[in-house]
Formats: C-alpha cells, structure tokens, sequence
C-alpha cells in the first residue's frame, strides 16, 4: 500500500471519529429539547389533571415525566457509548447504547401497568370532572408540541441511526394522538355528560404498554443480532465486485458494536495465480473502500478460482439448481493430487439442511465417483 493509500486511510478513521463525536452531540442536543419541552407539559398537564379531577390528564403528565427521565438516560447512554476503546473493552462501548433503550423500555412498561391499574376502577366508578375553557386550551397546545417534538425527534433518530431517539419520538408521537383523544373526551363530556376518562386511561395504558413492549424487542434484536440488512449487503457486494480481479463476493458476515460502529468479514473470489503481494494489495485496497463508502471494518478472505474440472463445477451447479432449498454454492477448488474436491454450500434456515447436502452429495458422486468431496457448511447471513 502507498504512502497516499495510507495518508487517506488515516483521515477515514479521523473522519469517522469525528462524525461519531457529531452524533452524540446531536443525540444529547436533542434529547436536552425534549426533556426541557416534556417538564413544561408535566407541569401544565398534572395541574389542570388535579384541577379538573381528569385521570386520563393526569396520566398523560405521568407519561410525559417518562418521557424527560427516558431523554436523560438517552443523554447517559451516548455519553458511555462514546468512551474511546481500552483493553478490556477493545471493540468500544457503542453497545452501551442498547442497553440504554432497555432501561427505558422498562421504565416506559412500568408506566404503562401502574396506568393500567389505576384506571381500569375508574371504567366502573367514574370520577366527576369539570372542565374549563383553559384546561382544554392547553390540552389543545399540548397536542401540538407533542405532535412537532415527536417528529423532530424521530427524524434525528432516523437520520443518525439512534434506536432510543426513534423510540423517543415514536412515543410523543402516540402522547399526541392520545392526548387528542383526551381532548374529543373532554368534549363529549361537555356537551353528553358522558364520562370516557376511564376507558380512555385504560386505551392509554394499553398503548404505553405495547410501545414499550416493541421498543424492548427491537433492541433485544439488535444486542442478539441480527440479519444484514438486504440493500446494505447487496451494496457492499456490488462495490467489491468492482474490483476487476474479484468474480464475486460471498459469506458477508457483519458484527454490530453499537449503532454506528459495525465490524465484518467477507471472502472473494480470485484467480489461483495471483501472488500473495497482489493479494495483499488488492484485499487492503477492499477494505479501505468499503470503510470509506460504508464506514464498516471489513476483513476480506480469499477464495482460490481456477477451471480445472469445470465440467465438475457445471454438474455441481446443475444438481444444486434443482434444490430450491439451496440458496448458493461457492468456494469450488480441486486438488487433482489428491483427487478432492471442496466447495460452500448455504442451505435455507427453514429446510431440512443435512438431508438437501446428503441428497446434492450422492448426487455429484454418481456422476464424479473418482473424487473426495468436502462439502462445506455456509449459513444464509446476508442477501
């Protein structure tokens, strides 16, 4: 590699740690908006909740309380995720994160069942609510802020990859639309002295419970793993292809180590006649443009191609074709010395994987029974 190619990797690496320390301020900028704009709404909502005699008012101003307490861990979370990498912790702390929007799943189920509880008795023994012309007001502006906050929230999330911000704001989102829903309550007890505060408490405890519910479950996806995203892939396959001397790119494996730092390993395959120096070169010259294009570290293994006993590898290609439970073949080498043949096999999660590889096995000795074959379990990680 040059001393150019070095310099360039060199400014990626200060790229990204600058793009990283962006990115936390902004998740701690706009977490700060909405602790600020959701202790303005607690206080407005709990006094007019307390003023009125109105459950559902009050509860909304519980959730909003949430929401400020859900925006300081948030705030503590990417602070943590930020520290640099030590030798205890050589991949970094971005996982922390994740973790983060456990601890405010939990804390938003909490929420959810204890408005559960105290609004499932209302259903049956309705309190008697006054409402004025001032409460309904700001319930009205609420509705309004709650609506703007949510979608700010959640397109910074979207736009810096932060799971806890697109869950922030996915939530405020639904306070508004709940709080809109407090506000048609209001009237109709108004005009039909008919008291929804109850049924309507017990909606908002339902909503609060799901949203945390799913909240949870995509972020214990994310901290267990989980399949590469289909477009990412086939971008990162289609840019080292590019490479003149790469036939294709197979067994892509990428590794989360928080939301914006992901690790991963490829193999490609090249010509057997290529010197270890061109190999060297070319797999560095791979890695530096995926890092570069995609901001992921990518370690590049290699498959050896050569055409001997193509007809072989046509037959190979041939019986897998007819198995739609067999997603890809790659990796074919022989070894004419010692009369073997081994290949990669990726076979569908949901078939019957060892009997589809022993049916394609007997298959390819019929026809080949002079050769040993090594046929190599694969997994369907990645598109």
């Amino acid at each position: 590699m040059s001393y150019q190619e070095n310099n360039a990797s060199d400014k990626s690496l200060q790229d990204k740690d600058m793009k990283a320390k962006q990115r936390q301020d902004r998740i701690v900028k706009t977490s700060i908006i909405g602790i600020v704009v959701n202790l303005i709404l607690v206080a407005f909502k709990a006094t007019i909740g307390i003023l009125v005699n109105s459950i559902a008012i009050t509860l909304d101003a519980v959730n909003n309380l949430t929401d400020a307490l859900s925006s300081i861990i948030t705030i503590i979370g990417a602070k943590l995720a930020g520290r640099a990498p030590d030798k205890e912790h050589p991949y970094g702390y971005g996982r922390i994160e994740y973790f983060a929007s456990v601890i405010i799943a939990a804390i938003v189920l909490w929420a959810g069942i204890t408005a559960l509880m105290e609004s499932w008795p209302k259903i049956f023994n309705p309190d008697v609510t006054s409402y004025t012309t001032v409460s309904l007001v700001i319930v009205a502006v609420a509705v309004a802020v709650k609506f703007i906050l949510g979608r700010y929230v959640k397109n910074v999330g979207e736009e810096i990859n932060s799971q806890a911000l697109v869950a922030s704001g996915s939530d405020a989102f639904f306070d508004a639309i709940l709080s809109f829903s407090t506000l048609i309550a209001a009237l109709v007890s108004i005009f039909f002295h008919i008291s929804l505060e109850g049924i309507l408490g017990v909606i908002i405890s339902i909503v609060i419970i799901k949203a945390s519910i799913d909240m949870l479950k995509e972020t214990v996806d994310s901290m267990i793993g989980e399949r590469v995203d289909s477009k990412l892939s086939r971008d990162i396959k289609e840019a080292i292809c590019e490479f003149p001397q790469v036939y294709g790119a197979y067994g892509l494996s990428l590794h989360n180590y928080g939301p914006d730092s992901m690790e991963g390993s490829v193999h490609i395959e090249v010509d057997d006649s290529l010197t270890a120096l061109e190999i060297h070169n070319l797999t560095r010259l791979i890695s530096m443009k995926i890092f570069n294009e995609f901001s992921i570290i990518l370690t590049v293994g290699i498959y050896a191609r050569n055409d001997d006993f193509k007809d072989i590898r046509n037959d190979l290609y041939e019986i897998t074709s007819k198995y739609d439970e067999v997603i890809e073949i790659h990796g074919f080498l022989a070894y004419p010395e010692e009369k073997l043949i081994t290949f990669d096999i990726i076979v569908d999660f949901d078939a019957d994987r060892e009997e589809v590889k022993d049916k394609i096995l007997d298959e390819i000795k019929s026809l080949h029974p002079d050769f040993t074959y090594c046929m190599i379990d694969d997994y369907d990680l990645s598109d």
